[in-house]
């Protein structure tokens, strides 16, 4: 089965369920992956969470339901999976800028996400040198944080710039005085640990150094990451994140690797001095299965 396959049984799954309770666990398991690796895949083919995506076509068909149907707001709240009014009021106006009961009255302009269209096994794409290895377990040591995949997108990034900024982070970096590690070689990491939490849509997020100990230090937590066959990319912290796109939107699909889905994605950085840090240079080490 190829990846395009894989989403388009997914998003007919949802398009058929959208006025029935949607897991994404459950929508995982139709695409045939995890919900880790299906979060990383949706959301790097369509630019959207899934958890997003399902409630922004939610709301475009309640919408619809408002102007073409007599249905009460209470019921066409609970078909479409909100328990009260109240929270279908605030969805609702958070999606089309007016509450429900002034969208039935017409005249009123709303909004209207459109079905996304899963990606095309054979078109065209570009080109990213990668390669195979192997890399024992090592342990890290550093700042930890677990997120939900739709709360990363939104507050992610301004977490870590904050945490970046504080006395903590200057701690953690003199762990290893900013020197290469050995199995890593690199003075800074990130870990991204799957957590497959029943109800949750979770990862374990480390900033952290390699360390040779086990040991735990004050105000940071010590993980081990476990030996793993990887795919590595290379690229720069300005196309850090475009790199990972690619790896999960067009790289599985065109070689037909799976990714191990209970190791962590690592991500490798290598300051260059007096360089902006855009220019920095950066590795992705993506736990794959041979196939």
């Amino acid at each position: 089965m190829t990846w395009s396959q894989r989403m388009n049984w997914a998003i007919e799954y949802i398009e058929s369920n959208l006025d029935s309770d949607l897991s994404i666990e459950n929508v995982a398991k139709v695409a045939c992956c995890s919900k880790y690796h299906f979060h990383r895949m949706f959301l790097a083919n369509f630019k959207i969470t899934c958890t997003e995506y399902i409630r922004r076509r939610k709301l475009t068909l309640a919408a619809v339901e408002l102007l073409n149907t007599s249905e009460s707001i209470v019921d066409i709240a609970l078909k479409f999976g909100y328990k009260s009014p109240n929270a279908f009021t605030r969805a609702f106006r958070n999606i089309h800028g007016i509450n429900p009961s002034n969208a039935r009255i017409g005249g009123n302009s709303l909004s209207s996400y459109k079905r996304v269209c899963p990606p095309e096994d054979n078109k065209a794409g570009e080109c990213m040198n990668y390669k195979i290895i192997e890399v024992p377990e090592f342990n890290l040591i550093g700042k930890s944080k677990s997120f939900e995949f739709e709360s990363f997108v939104k507050n992610g990034p301004k977490f870590w710039k904050e945490y970046v900024g504080s006395k903590d982070y200057e701690k953690l970096i003199q762990l290893n005085n900013g020197r290469p590690c050995p199995i890593t070689n690199s003075p800074l990491l990130t870990a991204y640990f799957p957590k497959e939490n029943e109800g949750q849509d979770e990862f374990l997020d480390v900033l952290g150094v390699e360390t040779s100990s086990q040991d735990r230090l004050k105000g940071f937590e010590t993980y081990t990451v476990p030996s793993s066959t990887y795919a590595e990319f290379n690229c720069t912290y300005k196309t850090s994140m475009k790199t990972n796109r690619y790896i999960y939107g067009s790289w599985f699909s065109s070689t037909g690797f799976e990714r191990d889905d209970n190791k962590p994605d690592i991500v490798a950085y290598f300051p260059i001095p007096f360089r902006p840090i855009n220019e920095m240079c950066v590795r992705w080490w993506i736990p794959v299965i041979r196939k």
